[in-house]
């Protein structure tokens, strides 16, 4: 097939930017012939780049920009299939990466902050663009969970027929339980000590104040959070500590060594208010490494029993009592096998192939289209 992908930055790092690599990697080795649009890109050998200018560093006016260059660049008349990452008004399809806009800012956000956001160019901007996308008939969105895809039906009345769901994908060699041993040398980590680990960007929204409230109230004292991400950490340092945790709390900034981080981790703790999928979600589960998270991530309900789901982000003392259960190994060796045997079935290639039979069948409707 000739496929059209679209993604602002096509790079192999970060959560949508890696998806889309992966994605464009799978294609090409399957025989697909893979173009991509993009304002900002990686070289690849397996796919056919087209850079796309977008002069502009305002938000809004750069999506806007971005949009209107993709879909003049990427016609869907040309290609079999045309898939964008990003947001951008004409495609077949649209992945809604992100979960809802609309579902974000009301997960997130409360009161005068959430008011400020909706009147804010840039969120008006992306309501906008996603309530055309949404409301468009001739457009399928792919979903990543069973959340986002029953909040995107909800809001916008979107039927089963347009609104499909189509799980991440993992590397599960990548990520894999037999790299603990080593990661736990390489982190200096002694069989005996208790590690949790606190990963993503954007600390406020993954709900880092409630992961260090729970560590603060949890029985194990002894046991220690590393916070990896990208985020300023000033303000975060003084509440670890007004909560006495200052030997027990280490930042560890970017890391491009997640795969050993969450190897060597007896848990990942993870309260976020809104994430469409958290992608360390699968990351942690191949890896053998018990995850606690709310219910406002879509990957909660694809961890099933191979995790502990809370309903309240937000709840210290609930998420403290998920580490005390954590705390018992036999428990956690329990939780290490059944995610990893989830997460065995949620290969990229799984994800591949799931996209390639979507594909077709939007190529042969497109062709059937054209040839009346």
């Amino acid at each position: 097939m000739r496929i059209a992908l679209i993604i602002e930055r096509f790079i192999p790092t970060g959560g949508v930017e890696r998806a889309a690599w992966q994605v464009a990697e799978g294609l090409a080795n399957a025989g697909d012939q893979v173009h991509v649009f993009a304002r900002e890109a990686a070289e690849n050998p397996k796919v056919n780049l087209h850079p796309l200018k977008t002069p502009f560093n305002w938000h809004p006016m750069r999506v806007s920009a971005f949009s209107r260059e993709s879909s003049r660049a990427a016609p869907r008349s040309h290609f079999d299939v045309v898939q964008t990452f990003s947001r951008t008004r004409h495609q077949d399809i649209f992945r809604a990466g992100g979960g809802s806009h609309a579902a974000y800012l009301e997960r997130s956000f409360k009161g005068m902050p959430l008011a400020v956001r909706w009147l804010s160019p840039r969120h008006r901007l992306l309501l906008r663009l996603e309530k055309k996308v949404f409301s468009d008939p001739s457009q399928i969105v792919i979903c990543n969970s069973a959340m986002v895809a029953r909040e995107i039906s909800k809001r916008y009345g979107i039927g089963s027929d347009r609104c499909r769901l189509i799980l991440n994908g993992v590397d599960p060699k990548k990520f894999h339980p037999e790299k603990r041993s080593d990661a736990r040398k390489k982190f200096h980590l002694n069989s005996q000590e208790t590690m949790w680990l606190f990963l993503g960007h954007g600390f406020e929204r993954k709900g880092l104040r409630t992961a260090l409230e729970a560590l603060a109230l949890s029985k194990n004292q002894e046991s220690y959070l590393w916070v990896a991400g990208k985020d300023s950490t000033s303000s975060w340092k003084v509440l670890v500590n007004q909560l006495g945790l200052t030997k027990r709390v280490k930042f560890l900034g970017p890391r491009k060594d997640s795969d050993k981080l969450l190897a060597a981790s007896d848990g990942l703790i993870l309260p976020t208010k809104y994430d469409a999928f958290a992608n360390v979600t699968l990351e942690a589960a191949a890896s053998g490494c018990p995850v606690l998270t709310s219910k406002s991530n879509g990957g909660a309900e694809w961890l099933g029993e191979a995790g502990l789901t809370l309903e309240d982000p937000a709840d210290s003392k609930s998420f403290a009592n998920g580490l005390d259960a954590l705390s018992d190994p036999k428990y956690r060796e329990k939780l290490r096998v059944a995610g990893r045997e989830r997460a065995e079935q949620t290969s990229w290639e799984h994800h591949i192939t799931a996209l390639r039979s979507l594909y077709k069948e939007v190529a042969l409707r497109k062709h059937e289209m054209f040839s009346k």
